[in-house]
C-alpha cells in the first residue's frame, strides 16, 4: 500500500476536517468494523485478550491486535500487562472510552429496533 506524504494536500485537508467536523473526529477514533465492537465488549468491564477474542470469533489475531493498539493510542483503552509468565494482559476503558457508552448503547438500541423492524417487514411481505 502506498504511504501518503505527511505534507500532502490530502493530509492537510484531513486535519482541517478533523478539527471542524465532530462526526469525522469520532469516526477517526472509533470508525471501522471492529473498533465499536471491541468498545462494546469492554463496556462491561476489564477483559483479558482471550476474552475479547472469544467474544469476537470472526476477527483475525492481526486485526484485533492492530485495533487494540489504535484504541490505546487514541486514549480510549488501557493495556495493563503484568510481568508474569505466562503473560497476563488486560484491557479496560479509559474515562474517554467510558464516555462513549451512550454512543455505543445508542447504536446497539438502534440495531435491535431496526432488526426487529426488518423481521416484521419480512413477515408482512411473506
Amino acid at each position: 500500500m502506498t504511504k501518503i506524504k505527511e505534507s500532502s494536500t490530502y493530509n492537510a485537508n484531513r486535519e482541517i476536517v478533523l478539527q471542524e467536523c465532530p462526526v469525522t473526529y469520532v469516526m477517526q477514533k472509533i470508525g471501522g468494523h471492529w473498533k465499536p465492537i471491541i468498545l462494546y465488549h469492554l463496556l462491561s468491564g476489564e477483559k483479558r485478550y482471550s476474552e475479547i477474542k472469544k467474544a469476537m470469533p470472526h476477527i483475525s489475531e492481526k486485526m484485533l491486535i492492530q485495533h487494540l493498539k489504535q484504541l490505546e493510542a487514541d486514549n480510549l483503552l488501557i493495556r495493563n500487562a503484568k510481568p508474569v509468565v505466562p503473560p497476563y494482559v488486560t484491557y479496560t476503558l479509559t474515562e474517554a472510552g467510558k464516555e462513549l457508552e451512550t454512543v455505543i448503547s445508542a447504536m446497539a438500541a438502534w440495531a435491535f429496533k431496526d432488526m426487529k423492524r426488518g423481521i416484521v417487514e419480512a413477515v408482512l411481505e411473506g
